[in-house]
């Protein structure tokens, strides 16, 4: 008998400790994982607020024009591009948009037409182009600024971003992935001493699928 109430102290202390090893990484994944994704968590929380009442926050587009006039040897090497398509920027174009305005379009595309060559550069929270008359080299370089609201709500979106901003939104959103399973495995242990925890974690499911159901069609 004696032997028997050893080996059933035995058993529960062993499991004790692997509930404790159990719990120990759980939180430390928990805590990695909220760390890692806490302020951008914020952000696109905060941008879907700003997405879902962006009818009602007006943005008022700023618009900038710059204008200037490249020289005789770029309008040559324009005469020997294509009337059509698209293809990478020419490198003396580059060189000369960047000396004469301050921008780097290298590595853009250049959408040829029978009259100029228009570079389009869209970017978060605006957009922006520039264009160069084929038969003078005159140069002309808009702007347009929606404001800072905007460009939060193109990087939540990933709009015109980049593949650095792109690969980061793949991490943060594999980060609170780890965050919720490991959340949910911690409520999952401590939910005997919490008798509210899986009804509101039912509740927490329950309304979202029920306003897909009846409300979105």
């Amino acid at each position: 008998m004696n032997v028997n109430v050893r080996d059933v102290a035995t058993d529960r202390a062993a499991e004790a400790n692997r509930r404790a090893r159990w719990m120990r990484q759980l939180r430390q994944w928990h805590w990695i994982s909220g760390a890692v994704s806490l302020v951008s968590i914020l952000l696109f929380a905060i941008t879907g607020i700003t997405l879902n009442h962006s009818s009602a926050i007006e943005a008022k587009p700023v618009v900038s024009t710059q204008e200037a006039a490249l020289d005789n040897a770029v309008v040559e090497a324009l005469a020997k591009e294509p009337r059509t398509g698209r293809t990478p920027v020419p490198a003396p174009v580059a060189a000369a948009v960047l000396a004469a305005i301050g921008i780097d379009v290298v590595g853009r595309e250049v959408e040829w037409s029978e009259t100029d060559a228009y570079i389009p550069l869209p970017r978060p929270g605006g957009d922006a182009w520039v264009s160069v008359e084929r038969d003078t080299g005159a140069l002309t370089y808009e702007r347009t600024d929606r404001g800072w609201i905007s460009y939060l709500n193109d990087l939540h979106k990933g709009r015109h971003t980049g593949s650095a901003w792109s690969l980061f939104i793949d991490v943060v959103a594999l980060a609170s992935v780890v965050f919720c399973i490991t959340g949910l495995l911690l409520l999952q242990m401590y939910a005997k001493g919490r008798s509210m925890t899986w009804p509101l974690v039912g509740v927490g499911i329950a309304v979202p699928v029920l306003l897909a159901l009846l409300f979105i069609h």
